[in-house]
């Protein structure tokens, strides 16, 4: 079994986290920033769920009661959730490069050693209004009755954008995100309500591969 690149140990894991941040800082937390598909609310989402950890390890550290260590442990495990989704919706992509992923201790797909070299799969899928501000995308691999992604796959890239006419092409869509598995929530603003969303979606492997895009599909933001 492949070694979890997350450190278990939490001084070490702070370590870790303290490094990835400021990459990521430096190329999301400059104008205009070198990252623009990472939205910047999802990194203060990730600052601030570390920032907790950090403040639970430090009582604990002054104090290394059970109490303490349960409530590091817990504000712990909550950053490390948000940190993997983070990493696998955002940082798996261009402009993101293999180099930025060794920099931040993420290991890169193409290390794992597979046959996948094209994705023939294709993705379909419906979507749901879910609540408010919410749409839900329920996919699955195109012809298939069970729901599961491709084996060794990452998961199905959603890309989508609110726009005044149908999309000319997939560069219309400028939002994105990586869906490990079904169904994958899209949120929006309270502006938004009422507006008209194009989606499309495809299969992406463990090398980075990404197949054929599916039909535009599209929904209003309830």
């Amino acid at each position: 079994m492949a070694r979890d690149y997350v450190p278990q140990n939490p001084a070490q894991y702070r370590f870790f986290m303290e490094n990835l941040i400021s990459h990521v800082d430096a190329h999301v937390g400059v104008d205009p920033p070198l990252w623009p598909l990472v939205p910047y609310d999802r990194f203060e989402t990730l600052l601030s769920r570390f920032a907790a950890f950090k403040t639970a390890h430090d009582r604990h550290m002054a104090s290394p009661t059970q109490a303490n260590r349960t409530a590091r442990d817990e504000a712990k495990a909550a950053s490390v959730s948000e940190l993997r989704g983070f990493v696998n919706q955002f940082l798996r992509f261009p402009p993101v490069t293999n180099s930025d992923r060794v920099e931040m201790g993420i290991p890169n797909h193409d290390t794992i050693r597979t046959d996948h070299t094209v994705v023939t799969e294709k993705v379909d899928y419906v979507i749901h209004l879910r609540n408010i501000r919410e749409l839900l995308i329920d996919f699955w691999i195109q012809g298939e009755s069970h729901k599961a992604k491709p084996q060794g796959y990452d998961g199905a890239v959603i890309i989508w954008g609110i726009l005044d006419a149908p999309p000319a092409s997939t560069e219309d869509l400028m939002h994105h995100s990586m869906a490990s598995r079904t169904p994958f929530s899209l949120h929006f603003e309270e502006t938004e309500r009422g507006k008209t969303v194009y989606i499309a979606a495809a299969w992406q492997n463990e090398r980075g591969i990404i197949g054929q895009w599916s039909e535009f599909k599209n929904a209003i933001v309830p």
